[in-house]
């Protein structure tokens, strides 16, 4: 899934994960996409704390300006990207971007299909950055957020120097 750090130790950037669920946030059942996400940014040298689960819509969206706000540098999000009538994370999302990074999105789409999973193209997920942070919206099944992971590993690093005009 995700690719451990290597060679010298590079700081620890802060990142936050939002979880968007109905249910989970109700206490109805515990979440399991969350902590995939916590435990690969973490290996991935990501200072993260516990995923925050609230309710799908306007939640979400506060959630993720309350992450921007105190310093993270990337904001993951599972949840809240299909088709359903309660699924309103890019809604949310894409006001809080300064830009979008649609090739980011996109090639995590791709993923999904080339694994042979075509309801991967039902995602609506968004890629963008807002302030100083890379805000990503992945889909809310184990697998979608395993598939994005492996995408993620690749580029999350490089792209938050690159928001800050680090030298890549």
């Amino acid at each position: 899934m995700a690719r451990a750090v290597t060679g010298p130790v590079a700081e620890a950037l802060p990142a936050a994960v939002v979880v968007a669920s109905n249910r989970a946030s109700a206490g109805v059942y515990d979440d399991t996409t969350g902590p995939l996400i916590v435990e690969a940014l973490v290996e991935w040298g990501f200072d993260v704390g516990h995923p925050v689960v609230v309710p799908d819509g306007e939640a979400v969206g506060t959630a993720i300006e309350a992450a921007v706000s105190a310093g993270a540098r990337l904001v993951v999000t599972t949840g809240g990207t299909g088709l359903t009538p309660t699924d309103l994370t890019p809604e949310v999302t894409r006001p809080l971007l300064d830009r979008e990074v649609p090739g980011l999105a996109e090639a995590i789409r791709a993923h999904g299909i080339a694994k042979g999973v075509p309801s991967a193209a039902l995602s609506r997920g968004l890629a963008g950055v807002s302030g100083h942070a890379l805000v990503v919206n992945l889909p809310g099944s184990r697998g979608g957020v395993k598939d994005g992971l492996e995408v993620l590993a690749q580029v999350a690093r490089h792209a938050v120097e690159q928001i800050v005009g680090s030298d890549h």
